[in-house]
């Protein structure tokens, strides 16, 4: 089942976290962060592409060397559409940060000044989508299957966030 398959489940399940509000918050904070950078939606959607693989690196990194609950838990913390420093900061160091942005800028042609400071709205985003899977009675209690599925425990490779939201977007109407 593919990630989106997922995050729709996760929306239709009442013990999971995800509904059609948290959905159409996410599809509007990333409309927003389009219009105040200028960026066409093709371009929003390579951001958060690329950003999001970025993410999932560092999850499967947390959850290789913490455990699972570890990943789920950072989750389940810096999920939102808020900007958060620290979502950012508990996923990438300085360096990694700057890097991330200047890969964004590159295969965008967007700035890397402004990538970087749009990282806080960026990164608790794609944790927000991912939050989705989360049971709604107990979030610490383990098997998210939106976050399993994004860390695609079968390694095949088959996971994209952008692709995913974009989906949300066609099946919210937007």
């Amino acid at each position: 089942m593919g990630l989106f398959d997922q995050i729709i489940g996760a929306v239709a399940n009442p013990n999971q976290q995800g509904n059609i509000g948290q959905i159409g918050s996410i599809i509007n904070t990333v409309q927003q962060l389009s219009n105040s950078t200028g960026a066409d939606s093709s371009t929003m959607q390579s951001v958060f592409s690329i950003v999001g693989g970025q993410v999932r690196s560092a999850l499967q990194q947390k959850r290789d060397t913490d455990g699972n609950e570890a990943a789920e838990a950072l989750v389940n913390q810096f999920g939102g559409t808020s900007a958060n420093h620290d979502a950012v900061t508990s996923l990438f160091s300085a360096g990694m940060q700057q890097e991330l942005a200047e890969n964004v800028a590159q295969r965008t042609g967007l700035d890397a000044n402004m990538i970087q400071q749009l990282l806080p709205m960026l990164v608790p985003v794609v944790l927000n989508v991912l939050k989705s899977g989360a049971n709604a009675q107990n979030p610490e209690g383990g098997g998210n299957s939106v976050l399993n599925s994004f860390l695609d425990a079968d390694n095949d490779g088959d996971v994209d966030i952008a692709d995913a939201m974009q989906m949300a977007n066609r099946y919210m109407g937007r």
